[in-house]
């Protein structure tokens, strides 16, 4: 078996010494550099660091949407990515929403509504099926994106601070939803966050970033047993350890 159809087997994405620079003020603004990781199948991992570290470049280069300078990022599969913004077309239905993702994936007209019905079921948005976005709360509004990200049928979901706008008490419903949802599929997810409890509450493994630009500065490996608690004792040190990381990361950079 060769060395890149084992990893492709072992793993659903790898970065290797990807280098990712943009033109700004008449020079090249480097947001990432040298950074290398590995996420394997079923694997929920989550992003810490910074404004500005190049978390949300690492998903777009991971998604397509931007080449890398240098380096490598491969997904080995399908992919999902899901933003701050629920980003919905506010002249869609919550349904039409979802059914337009299955549309796209090429689902027959005749199944999409079932589907999209099913979809909002599983993020218990059942009865709201006819709602338009400006008729969702916020925390609504992020369920029908994860539906629509569900209805993608990817293999990987990358997750850039999809809850940070949320109020608290929705934040910790969605964490839930969230780990359940992970737990009934097994999607491998990313998520990446510049909140070290909500990064502890949800990972296997936190890796946290340095400052521009971005690398994965250390691993932590989360073995708290789930479900987690953001109020727990336990919970909280880890999460302490990663902010005094992550303060340090920025005082060495003058930040």
């Amino acid at each position: 078996m060769s060395k890149v159809l084992e990893l492709s087997e072992k793993h659903a994405l790898s970065v290797e010494k990807l280098t990712m620079a943009f033109p700004h003020d008449g020079q090249l603004l480097l947001a990432l550099e040298g950074t290398t990781l590995e996420v394997k199948r079923g694997e929920l991992v989550c992003v810490v660091g910074a404004s500005g570290s190049g978390k949300s470049t690492l998903l777009n280069v991971l998604a397509g949407l931007d080449l890398p300078s240098s380096g490598r990022a491969h997904v080995h599969g399908r992919v999902a990515l899901m933003f701050q913004e629920a980003a919905l077309l506010p002249w869609l239905t919550a349904a039409g929403n979802v059914e337009l993702a299955l549309e796209l994936r090429g689902v027959k007209a005749a199944h999409r509504r079932e589907l999209a019905h099913e979809l909002l079921r599983r993020v218990h948005l059942e009865g709201f099926e006819k709602r338009r976005p400006h008729e969702l709360s916020g925390g609504m509004k992020q369920r029908v994106a994860l539906a629509r990200a569900l209805a993608q049928d990817a293999d990987v979901l990358l997750m850039d601070e999809p809850f940070a706008a949320l109020d608290a008490i929705t934040r910790d419903l969605l964490h839930e939803e969230l780990e359940r949802i992970w737990n009934e599929s097994r999607l491998t997810i990313l998520f990446v966050t510049h909140n070290a409890r909500e990064a502890v509450r949800l990972g296997d493994r936190v890796l946290v970033f340095t400052s521009r630009p971005g690398r994965v500065a250390q691993e932590v490996k989360v073995e708290l047993p789930r479900p987690r608690s953001l109020d727990s004792p336990e919970l909280a040190v880890i999460a302490g350890r990663i902010t005094d990381r992550l303060k340090h990361e920025m005082n060495s950079r003058g930040e």
